[in-house]
Order: C-alpha cells, then sequence, then structure tokens
C-alpha cells in the first residue's frame, strides 16, 4: 500500500511507517497533520488515480522534528572579469512520520 502525496509543490512516494523530510510546515512537532492533496494511492493490484487529486483520500503523519539542512554553497564566477560572488543557502525542512494510508487495513 502506497500513495503520492503533494508538499511543498513536490510529490512524494510515501508508504506507511515511512519518514521523509518535506518543506517546513507551520505545525508543531508531535502533533498530526493531515495531507488532503493525495494523487494516487495504491493497494496491490487497486490503484485509484486523482484528476488532480483522489476524491475523499488523506494521508496522516506526525510532525517529528524541525530543523535545517546542510548548506549549499552558490557560487558564481566570470574568468578575467574580475567577477567573484559566493553564497551559502540551508533549507528549512519539516521531518514526518507516515502513520496512516485510508484502506491500507
Amino acid at each position: 500500500m502506497y500513495a503520492v502525496i503533494e508538499s511543498g509543490g513536490k510529490q512524494h512516494r510515501v508508504v506507511a511507517g515511512e519518514t521523509l523530510k518535506l518543506e517546513k510546515l507551520d505545525i508543531a512537532a508531535g502533533e498530526t497533520v493531515k495531507f488532503d492533496k493525495v494523487m494516487l494511492v495504491a493497494n496491490g493490484d487497486d490503484i485509484r488515480i486523482g484528476t488532480p487529486y483522489v476524491k475523499g483520500a488523506k494521508v496522516s503523519a506526525e510532525v517529528l522534528s524541525h530543523g535545517k539542512a546542510n548548506k549549499i554553497t552558490i557560487i558564481k564566477f566570470n574568468r578575467r572579469k574580475n567577477y567573484r560572488r559566493q553564497a551559502g543557502h540551508r533549507q528549512w525542512y519539516t521531518e514526518v512520520r507516515i502513520t496512516d494510508i485510508p484502506g491500507s487495513k
């Protein structure tokens, strides 16, 4: 049993019990969140595909923690033009554990 959900403009294939890092959500650690933008629900040969979302499908997850990812260095450089720029970026994320996919029981 798996589902494809949309969160933060990205699509994620999730399975019950899986932990994953999503774009930062404004929900406190320890609380539950329900994803209603479910694009696909599959249980063996029974596959439901939404247009664009599956009606009535919700995936629930528990928020484990919030944090910042590893630093990414951005370097811009033009040779012989005395042009050098360097910047860094650390993206905020929310770590969640998928607790329930409807129809998985």
